[in-house]
């Protein structure tokens, strides 16, 4: 279903940032496993979550749905997941988080199951997560090139030390989770450092986690094997790569602001307010409580003046996911904008440096597309000209820069696609509605 975001004068209004995504997988999945009982609120509803929340049910642990954003799960315990029923394949649907974390979690423990995603899903390599894995014993038969569909056989498993060729979250994750149940101390050396919500939920989950901070490398992160998680009250905080688009919306409206509450404040995740303050970005975040590990802000972003900038690099992986967005903000900045070290973006939902540069063009705004990243040309203050219809690439994040994009465009943008919005922030709309947007959806 196509969706058109049509020019505003003004954007005004609060919003509480949706539960975080990547701290929503990772509730679920510690639930799942740990003794006795665990209350969960604020988790996010969307696609993949709710796919995650499939999975560990079918693995054998209690899953209810008790209200919006809550949760009661059963974990498995000490007794393990079970195997899946014939025919009871773990879909993942578009939600490379959920796969390859899972990965992790089941291959600690005596089960089969086969791991199935949709199409883009199926695209996207799994080998950097299965490598690992497999040193410490886990067995996996997959598709051609490493990918979906993968048949998982876990077991007894054995710690190893591990430095992962690139920094990555979710290869991390994967071989920690996988370390609860391996003989030894499983450690993971990072090239440098990425978001480190697992750690921070493992602990709160009753879990020692070591970590040893290094001068010019990321840290040192190690997990003691048959350590047991015990069942809690979890909150989820609000997540920093959604609230993203409200404060990029409030950044390049005409005139006006909005308040975005409840949001995850974790410097593996904060990248984008750190680059568009640099660009100028009018910002002012307040201490807003905490959630489950995690401290959490309510941030008040005003129409801005921006100015283009070189990214520094360092940057990147903490806001590796609001590129997309964050090109927008490039497009009505004066000048140019210059993103490298952003190669991960290759094997995304979509290509995203592709995707970026082809929504970009078709409204109106000159970018050149580089191996690891973008430069981009900006329009000014309402400069762009927009008018162009965006090939989504059935890409989530895609779809909602565009939109934003159209709010403060000279013409409307539209976008060929919004279902797999769904998937990742399904109040998306809602929110765009409630600060100003006009945004209509149909073919």
């Amino acid at each position: 279903m196509r969706a058109t975001s049509r020019p505003v004068a003004r954007i005004g209004g609060t919003v509480r940032a949706p539960g975080d995504k990547s701290c929503s997988h990772r509730a679920v999945m510690m639930a799942a496993v740990a003794e006795g009982v665990s209350t969960v609120t604020g988790l996010l509803e969307g696609e993949d979550v709710l796919n995650t929340a499939k999975a560990v049910k079918a693995l054998g642990a209690g899953v209810v749905r008790t209200g919006p954003g809550a949760w009661r799960i059963e974990g498995v315990g000490s007794g393990g997941f079970s195997s899946p029923g014939p025919g009871s394949d773990l879909d993942f649907g578009n939600s490379g988080t959920g796969a390859r974390l899972m990965m992790g979690l089941v291959g600690g423990h005596d089960v089969s199951a086969t791991f199935t995603g949709d199409a883009s899903l199926s695209s996207r390599p799994m080998e950097r997560v299965l490598k690992p894995l497999r040193e410490m014993g886990v067995k996996a038969e997959t598709a051609p090139g490493g990918r979906l569909p993968a048949l998982i056989h876990g077991g007894k498993l054995k710690a190893i030390r591990y430095a992962p060729p690139e920094a990555s979250a979710q290869v991390k994750s994967a071989v920690m989770l996988a370390g609860l149940r391996a003989e030894g101390v499983t450690i993971v050396e990072e090239k440098e450092a990425t978001r480190d919500h697992t750690e921070r939920m493992l602990r709160a989950f009753g879990v020692e986690v070591g970590i040893e901070e290094r001068q010019g490398a990321g840290p040192v992160v190690s997990v003691r094997g048959g350590q047991a998680l015990k069942g809690m009250a979890a909150a989820v905080a609000g997540d920093p790569s959604s609230a993203a688009f409200a404060i990029a919306l409030a950044l390049v409206s005409g005139e006006g602001e909005a308040t975005i509450t409840g949001m995850l404040d974790n410097r593996t995740r904060t990248g984008f307010l750190d680059a568009a303050a640099a660009m100028g970005a009018d910002l002012r975040s307040e201490a807003d409580g905490q959630a489950t590990g995690e401290d959490t802000v309510r941030v008040i972003a005003r129409a801005s003046n921006l100015k283009g900038i070189t990214l520094d690099p360092a940057l990147v992986p903490s806001m590796i996911d609001e590129l997309p967005i964050f090109a927008v903000l490039a497009s009505f900045a004066d000048g140019k904008t210059k993103v490298t070290g952003a190669a991960e973006l290759r094997v995304k939902e979509s290509d995203r440096i592709k995707a970026i540069c082809a929504m970009l063009s078709v409204n109106g705004v000159s970018v050149e597309e580089l191996p690891d990243g973008f430069i981009v040309t900006g329009k000014g203050p309402r400069g762009v000209p927009g008018g162009g219809l965006v090939e989504t690439r059935h890409d989530h994040r895609i779809a909602m820069s565009a939109l934003v994009m159209g709010a403060a465009a000279k013409s409307p943008v539209s976008v060929d696609d919004v279902a797999m919005i769904a998937t990742s922030y399904p109040d998306f709309f809602d929110h765009m509605t409630a600060l100003g947007a006009n945004v209509i959806q149909g073919d």
